[in-house]
């Protein structure tokens, strides 16, 4: 089995900004697969279901960005899961829009909510899939901008680089 948490904040005030890239693609991910994310437990909404032949646990926190560690640590420990189990998909300023990375390990990037899992998990060796939100405008504050709406024009980049997400998560997957 394999947990894949999508980080955001919980809210309809937050539903559509860049902080919540990894919810947005949980939400992608159970339309695709027929996957209901609509239990609650684990300081999340969840659901469980196959993605090709693997049991999988579609995560969305329900914790702000900075506590998703309660979550993963709480997903890991019922489904008896290894770090290494857990693939976490999250907005990253240090990409640009429309781009996605992916990598294994490796510091927070000063993303609260990779630190609040690596601190919860004891351990950075679980799987990352960043999802490019660009960096801010010259002179706006990194919060305000991760807090932000995405922009009408942006919407097709966001929706190239969730297809991309999806296509690399079905890699890893196998």
């Amino acid at each position: 089995m394999k947990a894949i948490l999508g980080l955001g904040n919980p809210g309809t005030q937050y539903s559509n900004n860049r902080h919540n890239a990894g919810a947005l693609f949980i939400d992608a991910l159970a339309e695709r697969e027929r996957i209901k994310v609509k239990k609650s437990g684990f300081s999340s909404i969840y659901g469980v279901g196959k993605i090709g032949e693997t049991e999988s646990v579609l995560v969305k926190p329900q914790t702000y960005m900075n506590l998703s560690g309660e979550a993963a640590i709480a997903i890991i420990k019922h489904y008896s899961l290894a770090p290494s189990d857990l693939i976490v998909v999250h907005d990253d300023i240090d990409i640009p829009l429309g781009k996605v990375k992916t990598k294994i390990g490796g510091g927070d990037g000063g993303h609260n909510g990779i630190r609040s899992i690596v601190s919860f998990l004891k351990s950075k060796d679980f799987r990352r899939i960043r999802i490019g939100v660009g960096r801010p405008p010259e002179g706006m504050d990194t919060a305000d901008y991760v807090l932000s709406r995405f922009k009408k024009s942006e919407l097709s980049e966001l929706q190239e680089s969730t297809f991309e997400a999806l296509a690399i998560l079905d890699t890893l997957l196998k």
